[in-house]
């Protein structure tokens, strides 16, 4: 478990989640949640018996002259289909007995234009096996799972004209016209972590829109000091794609409220799934209007792929809200989730329930959610929350489908889980089984925790600041992962074998939205450090991500030394805590400058983003290091540039993890200095032969 149990799924276990077969619902911020069905069953069905069904038409179709659904739901006696004009409240304006048909599924048809209503469905079990639920069997009504349009709260679906929810043409290119920006390899991207709300909630964002999807659309903005925010501000930075939190429909907020100013509204980063298929309803400036909710998410991406940024969508597929009370238990009971022996949810998930992707149509959900946000939404790539928790046969076929749309999407998730499952570790998609998922990426936990030192441990010093024992695992990292003849892996943290067969298939970074900000992190564990010093740490360790072959990623606000005061679990903080203070630009303006001129050199260069192990193999050598401190605290990468057609034949890093100056000899020369660890020129800051004197806490790197 080491370093792959976050904080957060410990939390949520002790504090958030109630075992989901209990019956009750969460009422943290006082919502008033439908109620979930106590579960009675003396033991769980032989789900290997269930029909599958293959086609790809559940859910509601609409048109001017009918609305058709069709649910799979083989174990029920009956489903009705309701239609509200409301989405909270009132009674049914029509209801229909839906027809048992192929494959476990029932359907119907409603003549008519029901533009606009709201509908439900509710399925009737037998008693003797489900238990007495609402009465006679009945369980609670719900959107089908495949809802693609809600309410409020996610109570109801929605039946909506695809046509209205088309944003307007974006300087002059019409949403059917939209392109992904273009990404030749996986190691081309510059991956930059957020959250809409905490990218544009703060007084300082100068967006209008705050804590919308529209607030990331918008250009101009500006902070009091006259620095680019929002996605200007994500323009000049130079990343390649914003990878968001969830913004799926999910379940801790009330989107009765509208999601509030700054300061004024309840929090969450999004990790608790209600409705998967829709946008989440605090992000939209009207979330009772399901055409709304998807227009105003569709315009986000328009306008950052209308900006040359792609769009990654964080995805938690491996568990739902609250098990009792989903969707999938109430149409379908205990065949959506994993089961322990005694017929209790299993919990690898730590939030109370895990699904069961490799069950057929657990499976089939899960690609036919993936692919309608790909299709839908034109996103471009899927971080898979506790990714292992997940089948591998379930993520080499969604690869496979996102192949079919586009094979540039990014495919990336956490390579662990957060406690036991029931599905076997072989069939997992472990991060020490990325090898056997091609074009699948995991998270490097061991590169995070070599550069800052222990997850779990807050005070626990990296080789980033100065701990000893590490340098061997920031050599692993800085190969992408992949079997090298001069990393030893005996002394890697974790991995004690390379883990991925191609650069492409590691996730480097140092932090993210769970547990401290690298700015309170150094804080902690290197408190004897002056601030400059820190900053300096601050410098190395993102310059290590920046400049180690595979895909590095970014938590939002690292290059303007994002603080949030020391909450290292900040999921429901205030936005205080959370948000992205734009004033800190002008405080950190060189820090910054530092982390955008490393993004520039890595798109300039391919020597920095070698896409295969065979020819990165080749281009890329570490010294022998001459002393046991340098074999601690420094390290010499050289890298051919000539091997990769880079227009600088021969690159050399020097890293000097200690708080003193490193004179390093330097081989034949003369070199150009582009980076000193704090200033980067491309043309070069100074020529040297023989030797250079490399600052503490700093990497040089040079060119010939």
């Amino acid at each position: 478990m080491h370093a792959s149990i976050s904080f957060i799924r410990l939390f949520f276990a002790r504090q958030r989640r109630l075992p989901a077969l209990a019956g009750l619902a969460l009422c943290t911020l006082g919502l008033s949640i439908r109620p979930a069905i106590a579960q009675t069953r003396a033991a769980l069905p032989d789900f290997d018996q269930f029909p599958v069904y293959e086609d790809q038409d559940l859910g509601l179709r609409y048109s001017a002259g009918s609305a058709r659904i069709r649910v799979w739901a083989p174990s029920a006696k009956a489903l009705r289909w309701r239609l509200y004009t409301e989405d909270l409240g009132g009674t049914p304006v029509e209801e229909t007995d839906l027809r048992k048909g192929a494959n476990g599924t029932w359907s119907g048809v409603l003549p008519g234009n029901w533009k606009g209503y709201y509908y439900t469905v509710q399925a009737q079990f037998d008693t003797a096996v489900y238990g007495a639920g609402t009465g006679e069997g009945w369980r609670n009504e719900v959107p089908d799972p495949y809802a693609i349009a809600v309410g409020r709260n996610g109570w109801r679906g929605q039946i909506i004209d695809p046509a209205e929810a088309i944003p307007e043409p974006l300087d002059g290119v019409a949403w059917a016209e939209d392109q992904r920006p273009a990404l030749e390899q996986p190691t081309d991207a510059v991956l930059y972590e957020g959250h809409v709300r905490d990218l544009t909630i703060h007084p300082s964002s100068g967006v209008r829109h705050k804590g919308k999807f529209l607030g990331l659309a918008e250009r101009g903005t500006r902070s009091p000091e006259g620095a680019r925010t929002g996605l200007d501000y994500l323009v000049e930075l130079g990343i390649t794609h914003l990878h968001l939190l969830p913004f799926f429909d999910y379940g801790s907020l009330d989107e009765t409220k509208d999601g509030g100013a700054y300061g004024q509204s309840a929090y969450n980063w999004g990790y608790d799934p209600l409705n998967y298929n829709t946008p989440e309803g605090t992000y939209c400036t009207d979330p009772a209007d399901g055409a709304a909710r998807i227009r105003e998410c569709r315009r986000m991406v328009q306008a950052l792929h209308a900006a040359g940024i792609g769009v990654v969508m964080d995805v938690v597929y491996n568990h739902t809200y609250d098990a009792g009370a989903s969707v999938f238990e109430q149409i379908v009971p205990g065949y959506y989730y994993r089961h322990n022996d005694d017929g209790s949810l299993s919990n690898a998930s730590g939030c109370g329930n895990e699904t069961a992707s490799e069950r057929p149509m657990v499976r089939h959900y899960m690609r036919w959610s993936v692919r309608h946000w790909a299709e839908a939404y034109h996103l471009d790539g899927f971080r898979f929350d506790l990714m292992a928790i997940h089948d591998q046969e379930t993520m080499r076929a969604i690869r496979a489908d996102m192949d079919a749309i586009d094979p540039q999407i990014l495919l990336y998730g956490e390579g662990w889980t957060a406690g036991p499952s029931p599905l076997p570790e072989e069939d997992r998609a472990l991060k020490r089984l990325t090898f056997e998922m091609p074009g699948i990426a995991a998270f490097s936990d061991d590169f995070r925790d070599g550069i800052k030192g222990h997850w779990a441990d807050e005070h626990d010093a990296g080789f980033a600041s100065g701990a000893d024992g590490l340098a061997e695992t920031v050599k692993a990292g800085l190969s992408g992962g992949v079997g090298h003849p001069d990393v030893d892996y005996s002394r890697v943290n974790y991995s004690k074998t390379p883990w991925a067969a191609e650069p492409g298939q590691s996730v480097h970074y140092v932090s993210c939205h769970d547990n401290h900000t690298l700015f309170d992190k150094l804080l902690l564990a290197a408190p004897q450090a002056s601030p400059a010093e820190r900053l300096a740490m601050q410098r190395l360790s993102l310059g290590l991500v920046l400049c180690a072959q595979g895909i590095p990623f970014l938590h939002a606000g690292t290059e303007m030394a994002r603080t949030k005061g020391g909450d290292h679990n900040s999921y429901k903080s205030p936005d205080a805590v959370n948000a992205v203070n734009w004033n800190r630009l002008e405080d950190y303006a060189d820090l910054q400058d530092y982390v955008q001129g490393l993004i520039q050199l890595r798109r300039a260069h391919p020597v920095f983003r070698i896409p295969e192990a065979v020819e990165l193999r080749r281009a890329l050598r570490f010294e022998a290091p001459a002393s046991a401190e340098d074999a601690e605290h420094r390290i010499r990468l050289h890298l051919d540039g000539s091997a990769v057609e880079d227009a600088w034949p021969e690159v050399y890093l020097l890293i000097n993890a200690t708080a003193r100056p490193w004179g390093s000899p330097l081989p034949e020369g003369p070199w150009t200095l582009v980076s000193n660890g704090r200033l980067i020129n491309a043309e070069g800051l100074l020529r040297l032969e023989e030797r250079v004197e490399v600052a503490p806490w700093s990497m040089y790197i040079l060119v010939r």
